[in-house]
């Protein structure tokens, strides 16, 4: 990975356009593969209203970040990531660090604060984040540790509570489970008092079994939609089973929520198809079909904080990379061999 170098002045690093001091940063100016990015000088961002700005200790890698860095489906690109060429130049969302500035409508966070949650470019020494996508980090956790968990885990916490109140015994099935937001979901369903049981790869079912699953399914092995076992809800994380599959292991009232998902083509993605067509089946069968869209919140990151403090939900780190080899975690992201979540350290 190169590094582009801004001019100096006096010594100091200072970006020639705005004046202000740079900062180390990954960046790309054209959608691609992992090769796009590229370590940069870049001007420090400042923080106005409601926004902090975050020294990053380290930053996590989930596949929200491979969609933008390769920029498809198409359909995000027309959603304001940027028609031809990504509209925010500097890379990555999740992250953890310490708060260094605050904007004056800020209340609830100080200069000082160890954070975590999403942030504007992640993968930069420091990062502009709104308040409210931020929570004080777990004491328990490293800053790698806590990088892991902002997307993932928020989106887990969502999809389990889309599927409505969980009950102690309560048969949940996490199709996906080996991925960055199954580990979690697997973690959190079972904190709640659900059996669980995940669905993974052969090569990962120690893995899945590892967060306390309590039945794991080689999805190679066994086929799912045939089985035997009934499941009050289903949470599916893939993307590419069918509506028929996931409905025919529910049970006659059971719920199905639909969690973004890698199936279909280059231009809209097939999970979002897929995900529509439940909405519209949902009000004329007995089964709930639901999907989450979900999104990272400060009541979320406490929540699961809360659990990460009380050992009910660890992050799983596969491999930690260097910010000057960002595009090798981006790499391993993509080759579907990681066991659990990668990050970046800065």
């Amino acid at each position: 990975m190169r590094l582009d170098r801004a001019h100096t002045a006096g010594g100091a690093a200072v970006h020639p356009t705005s004046g202000r001091p740079t900062m180390r940063a990954v960046v790309q100016d054209t959608y691609g593969s992992a090769d796009v990015l590229h370590l940069a000088d870049v001007a420090r961002p400042s923080v106005r209203g409601e926004d902090v700005l975050v020294r990053v200790a380290a930053a996590g890698v989930h596949i929200g970040d491979w969609h933008v860095m390769t920029g498809q489906p198409y359909l995000m690109r027309v959603m304001g990531f940027g028609l031809r060429a990504p509209k925010a130049r500097v890379f990555g969302m999740d992250a953890a660090g310490t708060v260094v500035a605050a904007g004056s409508e800020v209340r609830r966070l100080a200069v000082g604060d160890d954070v975590y949650g999403t942030c504007d470019g992640a993968f930069a020494e420091y990062a502009t984040a709104r308040e409210a996508t931020l929570a004080a980090k777990p004491g328990t956790l490293s800053f790698e540790q806590a990088a892991a968990v902002p997307t993932s885990a928020c989106t887990a916490v969502q999809a389990i509570r889309a599927a409505g109140p969980t009950t102690p015994g309560q048969r949940v099935l996490v199709v996906g489970a080996s991925g960055g937001v199954g580990l979690f979901a697997v973690q959190i369903a079972k904190s709640f008092g659900a059996e669980v049981t995940g669905v993974c790869s052969t090569a990962k079912i120690d893995l899945v079994r590892s967060v306390g699953a309590d039945h794991v399914i080689d999805y190679a092995r066994e086929d799912l939609a045939h089985g035997a076992h009934r499941y009050d809800v289903v949470l599916d994380l893939g993307g590419t089973r069918s509506l028929t599959e996931l409905r025919r292991v529910l049970t006659p009232r059971g719920t199905l929520v639909l969690v973004g998902g890698e199936g279909g083509g280059r231009w809209v993605g097939g999970a979002l198809v897929r995900s529509l067509r439940a909405l519209a089946l949902s009000p004329l069968v007995r089964q709930h079909l639901r999907m989450v869209l979900a999104t990272t919140t400060t009541k979320d990151l406490e929540l699961l904080a809360r659990l990460i403090e009380d050992s009910a939900v660890t992050p799983v780190l596969d491999r930690t990379y260097p910010l000057g080899k960002a595009s090798d975690a981006l790499r391993r992201l993509g080759d579907g061999e990681a066991r659990g979540k990668v990050v970046i350290t800065v």
